[in-house]
């Protein structure tokens, strides 16, 4: 069990690292120079929603990299539009601007084109199905771990 859950824990990495590269080869494809693959991924998860930073981060948006630099600059490359609160002067709410809709539409037509291949050549969708419930199941364990005690195993626990 240890060596397949330590290739899993590599898959996840290796995976999500290729994934970033697709996301690049996209917007290299499109010409697109002033936006990198993290930040891309971002826009795409805010979609049309209006969110605070604090949600950003809670969510899980900024994917390891420095939330507020890139928020800043998508900001300044006019992908995302950044306002205060009208209620709490000190939270801001970013939304994407009509040019951060245009790429997540256009990264939505890569996720459909990747989406059709896959099906028709690699996996079904029953196949994504189960690897996702293992995936959630993983992501369950892991946040259980991160809770006072969680470390302990039950032997631990009793004695």
């Amino acid at each position: 069990m240890k060596d397949q859950y330590l290739i899993s824990i590599h898959l996840i990495e290796r995976l999500h690292r290729r994934f970033l590269d697709v996301i690049k080869a996209e917007l290299d494809r499109l010409g697109i120079e002033d936006i990198n693959n993290v930040q891309t991924l971002i826009l795409f998860n805010i979609n049309e929603e209006q969110l605070t930073v604090g949600e950003l981060t809670a969510r899980g948006y900024y994917l390891g990299s420095n939330v507020s630099y890139n928020l800043k600059k998508l900001v300044e490359n006019e992908y995302l539009v950044q306002e205060r609160s009208l209620h709490d002067r000190r939270m801001t709410r970013v939304r994407l601007s009509p040019k951060g809709l245009e790429l997540t539409a256009r990264i939505g037509e890569l996720y459909r084109r990747n989406s059709d291949e896959l099906a028709s050549r690699y996996v079904t969708e029953e196949q994504l199905r189960q690897a996702n419930q293992v995936l959630m199941s993983l992501e369950r364990y892991w946040s259980s771990q991160i809770g006072f005690g969680a470390a302990l195993g039950p032997m631990e626990l009793e004695g």
